[in-house]
């Protein structure tokens, strides 16, 4: 080997270290993903009590809720309407179902293009706001939506709802088979978001969340962005309004209030806001925790108010900030502790 060779060899090391350092964060992701979904597919047969087929049904639904409201989360806006938006689909799908006859796929399909419809309609007009003035207006815009469920009760029955809906498809009669379907559909709007945050409207989107005015200067449409975004979002989540009706098979204006929506918004700052698992991750802690402490309501209240402080205190990345903080700190400790490639025992040569 020559001088030159031997003295390239350290930097080629070190440059090869480093690009395995880069792809270890990629794979770990591809290894908690496959982990994740096996574990969502294997739940069903490793738990066949229906009470915990329950409990998993009411989790990949509340994922929709949670990862859909992430993308309007990642435009800068915290909406408090996003149960409303699912309150229309829903009882679109119903009242097209067991009024007209409609069959429940199509039924889906045409209440999430009834919410996506109202988005439209709303959305340039509210997007324009920021901050707290935004959240106001969707707190009363999802007041509005309630009142107008509860009041017009010669279409929604009113407080009592509807009930006795029938099964959609056969596949619903069995709770497996409907966890199933479920899962795909979470799977479904999941791969949609991740999709959408992986391309150059993604980007955008987090231009815009960074700074709307120097985006808007860059040539960037801010509020059609925005309004395609909460469009999206909006159509996604009724999905989950029209899946939740067949779960209980009834629906009623409570279904879709204000606490179903601070719900969401909790289970993404739990999580954290700003990845795509950390709603995901919200989602199991918010719909799985209350459901296995069903018989401990106080004790639930304490549990929850505690860790949303402590999140939110000191934690502001949630969950998965959290872990992010801890594998970097962990990480330059390692580093530190290992032998550089000039350093003896590393894997360069020690200076004599």
């Amino acid at each position: 080997m020559t001088q030159s060779q031997a003295g390239l060899a350290p930097t080629l090391r070190t440059e090869s270290h480093m690009s395995t350092v880069a792809r270890r964060p990629r794979a770990i992701r591809a290894w908690a993903v496959a982990a994740a979904l096996l574990l969502a597919i294997a739940w069903p047969l490793a738990s066949p009590n229906a009470f915990y087929v329950n409990i998993g049904i009411l989790v990949v639904l509340g994922a929709i809720g949670a990862v859909t409201l992430n993308l309007i989360i990642r435009t800068g806006h915290v909406s408090l309407a996003h149960g409303a938006f699912m309150g229309v689909a829903a009882y679109t799908c119903v009242l097209l179902q067991t009024r007209a006859g409609v069959p429940f796929l199509a039924a889906m399909a045409i209440g999430c293009l009834a919410s996506g419809a109202l988005a439209l309609v709303i959305g340039p007009i509210i997007l324009r706001l920021t901050g707290k003035y935004f959240v106001l207006v969707t707190f009363l815009l999802g007041e509005i939506v309630r009142l107008v469920f509860l009041e017009w009760q010669s279409v929604t029955g009113g407080a009592n709802g509807i009930d006795q809906i029938p099964a959609g498809l056969d596949l619903f009669k069995s709770p497996v088979g409907f966890y199933y379907f479920c899962l795909a559909v979470s799977v479904l709007c999941i791969g949609i978001v991740w999709r959408i945050l992986c391309s150059d409207l993604g980007r955008a989107i987090d231009a815009i969340r960074e700074a709307d005015r120097v985006a808007e200067s860059s040539g960037v449409p801010v509020i059609r962005i925005k309004v395609m975004v909460f469009v999206i979002a909006c159509m996604l989540v009724g999905l989950q309004g029209a899946l939740q009706a067949q779960m209980v098979h009834a629906i009623e204006p409570a279904s879709f209030n204000m606490d179903v929506s601070l719900g969401m918004v909790v289970m993404n700052v739990l999580g954290g806001m700003y990845y795509l698992a950390g709603p995901l991750l919200g989602a199991v802690f918010m719909v799985a925790l209350p459901e296995l402490l069903r018989g401990y309501v106080e004790l639930q209240q304490i549990i929850f108010g505690i860790i949303l402080i402590v999140v939110m205190a000191a934690l502001p990345g949630g969950m998965i900030g959290a872990w992010k903080l801890a594998r970097g700190a962990l990480a330059r400790v390692i580093r530190r502790d290992r032998p550089g490639p000039g350093a003896p025992g590393g894997d360069g040569r020690a200076r004599r």
